[in-house]
Order: structure tokens, then sequence, then C-alpha cells
């Protein structure tokens, strides 16, 4: 029986996937740098900013030096663009109230860090609904390794079977599956709403899926 959702952040309950690729192609310009949409789609997406800028570092020769101050302007630019773009999605909200009425536990589990998550889940209305939130600075290895996802759930003092994870791309896809939990795939945000979301439970908890 599943006793608890684990929710990716971006591109789950938050349209921010472009923000961040855009907020660190900003940071990276100034040095003459560009992560081009298909490598980002291909390659970096779902990756927390410290593995992009080591990538960029070892495939196209990205001073490491550089890292750290690329780094706090990626989040400076992101977190302009939480206050410019970031607002509550009624189906968002909607369904984690239900899911909480309902006595499940909630959690998010995002390769972003901390005080990021944090904006964004008060700016979209959710945190009252989360038990707690794990963020990249929580774990040693970001997705695709399962770490976040392998901590969220002893936190919840679970079992991975117990549990339902809801991701959107590839690398975090892959951190899901290696827990052990059942995992969700959807495309869009607005895939994530209460009916698809009591409809996988059903069919995970049925063996269905």
């Amino acid at each position: 029986m599943i006793k608890a959702i684990i929710f990716d952040m971006d591109g789950v309950l938050i349209e921010a996937k472009d923000w961040h690729y855009e907020a660190l192609n900003k940071a990276l310009s100034l040095f003459g740098y560009e992560i081009s949409r298909y490598d980002h789609l291909v390659t970096y997406d779902g990756l927390p900013t410290s593995k992009k800028l080591e990538m960029l570092s070892m495939e196209r020769g990205l001073p490491r030096k550089l890292h750290k101050f690329i780094n706090e302007l990626k989040q400076q630019y992101t977190v302009d663009k939480i206050f410019t773009n970031c607002f509550p999605m009624f189906h968002h909200e909607y369904a984690l109230a239900k899911l909480k009425s309902e006595g499940y536990k909630l959690a998010v589990g995002s390769n972003s860090i901390r005080n990021t998550i944090d904006l964004m889940m008060q700016k979209s209305n959710l945190k009252e609904y989360l038990d707690f939130f794990l963020s990249n600075q929580d774990v040693k290895k970001g997705k695709p390794d399962p770490e976040i996802y392998n901590k969220a759930i002893e936190k919840l003092q679970l079992k991975p079977e117990e549990c339902m994870i809801i991701e959107d791309n590839f690398n975090g896809i892959a951190a899901a599956k290696a827990s052990g939990a059942h995992v969700m795939e959807v495309e869009t945000v607005y895939d994530v709403n209460y009916e698809n979301i009591k409809t996988h439970i059903k069919k995970a908890e049925e063996g269905v899926i």
C-alpha cells in the first residue's frame, strides 16, 4: 500500500526547467560559454549545477576556478526568475491538499539548492502541504544517483514499495527507479494532478505497473 508521495520539483511541481537553463546560460555567457538547447535536453537536464559545471570543464575547458562564481551568479539569476515567474497553480494546490487530507505523507526531493526549493514552494503555496524537502545540499551524490530518494524514504520511515516518486526527466527517473519505489513518469507540470496521481497509485497497488 502506498503511503507517501515524493515529488521532484522542476518540471513536476514547478515549470522551472527553462529558468535554470536560462539562468545558467546567462552566467556562462559572461565568460563566453553556453549550453545548447539540444545538450540541455539530452545531457544536462535534471543535473545539479555543480555537476553541469564540472562537465563543462572536462568537455570544453571551463576554468574550474570560475565554478563558485558562476554558481553564485546562476542562483541569483534563478531567484530573479522565481520572483518574476513563480505563481500558484490551482491543480497542484488541490492535488496536494486532497492527498494530505487522505493521509498521504508528501515530500520533495530536488537537485536544486535548499534556498531555491524553499522559495519556490512558498511562492507556489505548496510548502504547507509538505512533510519535508531534501535538496542537493542534503546528499553527497545528486541524481541520477538514488541517494536523495533513498534518504527521503528513510526519513519517511517507510519501505520503498510504500512510496511513489513523481519524476519527469531521465536523470530523475533513473534515480527514482534505482530507489525501488514506484515511479510515476510525467511530461509536464499539468500531468501532475489529483486524478492522474490517484490513478497511478491504484495501478501500482494492483500491480498493473
